[in-house]
């Protein structure tokens, strides 16, 4: 690990990361580096974040410190190169080859740093016939099978939201690698590239079920399944107020509980009799049908029948299981997830709100000993606000605000944070622009349907 001051407090500290700006898979990866307390330096474009959403509240930038590196002007690159030669860890999310042909490609940096972890966070790997094209979350889960087992078998597979591809499949096997990696440098004083593939890790995720499948105990349909919804004791049930209860009574105990506090009589044999699941179901589905979600809940509350309301994100926070261990925060005025998991002897927490786009420029390059981070500021007078623990963030340098300023309110600007590549050079596949989109509740700065996303 390197040494010298870092922002951490948790099993990271003293670990130095450099994160190239993306958008999903690769800041929440950051995210979780910096929760378990590395120092992450998030190395933002011109122009600030790409995301549909107020820098102020993109949660996945939180205990992050940020610098505004243009990579396509002429000493950008070099500027990342001084980070990398100071980092154990940098991961970037954009298409393959694109990061070589800016001079920041995983060669520049082992130039630089040998015992550098190069952490690549893309949809569809660094190889392969679509390595090249765009994608999302729901184009990953797709082909790898993950999204053909969800739902009934007479409507289409229903889109989850992007936790399955992108946070799991992507995030997570991103962070497992590079901790995997990390160790490795520090027995072997080598780093090395660590190509992190949505395809990759959702595939894997489904390693249990395609053992269950080769043994003939997965039928590859959905809603045919004991884990995918075809088994009445394991499901969501719609009650009287129009909430809904899930129900996960799988085992013999689990299941008679079930039934006795539902109410249910002369079912206690249907459990492995799948002639009569059908009967069982409309059974389960008649009586949650006869009271309200809170009403059931009360019902449940205390046994071991594996049964639970199904809660809003809103409503979530407010569970009292949830509560008592203090599985959401307060910060800044953000209610959100805390840190996870948990660690008895470095614990982790939130420490500081969002990052905002080179607020933390003269910190880095003062901790981190690289000058020529100053040189934008030098030339525009600008001094960035330091965040201080506890804010959302303090105001952009002088040249971000001026750039917000001359685009008009609630606009959707034209965007200026395509995936990086030299000016003029654009990406190979990169699909033709959509029309802009502000969904509700969000400042639209970049097209909805523009993410530069191959993996992010």
């Amino acid at each position: 690990m390197t040494t010298g001051r870092t922002a951490g407090h948790g099993p990271l500290t003293g670990v130095r990361v450099v994160e190239l700006a993306g958008i999903g898979p690769g800041p929440f990866a950051g995210m979780l580096l910096a929760d378990l307390g590395a120092d992450v330096v998030r190395v933002d474009r011109p122009g600030g974040a790409v995301l549909a959403i107020d820098a102020a509240h993109d949660v996945t930038n939180r205990n992050k410190r940020s610098v505004v590196v243009d990579l396509k002007a002429p000493d950008g690159p070099a500027r990342v190169l001084d980070l990398a030669a100071r980092a154990d860890v940098l991961i970037e999310g954009n298409r393959p080859g694109v990061a070589e042909r800016l001079g920041i490609g995983p060669e520049d940096c082992h130039a630089r740093n040998p015992r550098l972890v190069y952490g690549r966070m893309t949809g569809w790997g660094q190889d392969g016939p679509l390595a090249d094209r765009a994608g999302h979350d729901v184009s990953y889960i797709a082909v790898t099978g993950a999204l053909g087992m969800i739902g009934s078998p007479d409507r289409p597979p229903p889109v989850p939201a992007n936790l399955l591809g992108d946070f799991a499949g992507g995030s997570l096997y991103l962070v497992v690698g590079v901790l995997a990696a990390l160790h490795h440098a520090r027995v072997s004083g080598t780093g090395q590239v660590v190509d992190a593939a949505i395809v990759d890790g959702t595939a894997h995720l489904s390693a249990m079920i395609h053992g269950m499948l080769s043994a003939g105990g997965w039928q590859d349909r959905r809603a045919a399944n004991l884990l995918d919804g075809g088994c009445p004791y394991y499901g969501t049930y719609e009650t009287a107020d129009g909430g809904y209860m899930a129900v996960g009574a799988l085992e013999p105990r689990f299941y008679d509980t079930f039934v006795d506090l539902l109410g249910l009589e002369d079912v206690h044999g249907a459990r492995t009799d799948w002639t009569r699941w059908g009967e069982l179901r409309e059974a389960v589905a008649a009586r949650f049908r006869s009271r309200t979600r809170d009403e059931w809940t009360a019902v449940f509350e205390g046994s071991d029948a594996c049964v639970a309301p199904v809660l809003s994100l809103r409503e979530a926070p407010h569970h009292p299981h949830l509560v008592a261990r203090g599985t959401f925060t307060d910060h800044g005025g953000i209610t959100q997830p805390a840190p996870a998991p948990r660690f008895s002897a470095t614990p982790t927490a939130v420490r500081t709100g969002p990052a905002r786009p080179g607020a933390d420029t003269r910190e880095v390059a003062r901790d981190w000993d690289v000058p020529g981070l100053l040189a934008d500021l030098a030339t525009e007078g600008a001094e960035p606000p330091v965040r201080s623990p506890g804010t959302a963030g303090a105001e952009p340098p002088a040249g971000l605000r001026a750039k917000a300023a001359a685009e008009p309110s609630g606009a959707t600007a034209e965007s200026s944070a395509e995936p990086l590549a030299p000016t003029g050079e654009d990406l190979p596949g990169t699909a033709p622009k959509a029309p802009a989109t502000t969904p509700v509740g969000t400042t639209a700065k970049f097209p909805v349907g523009d993410f530069p996303h191959q993996g992010d």
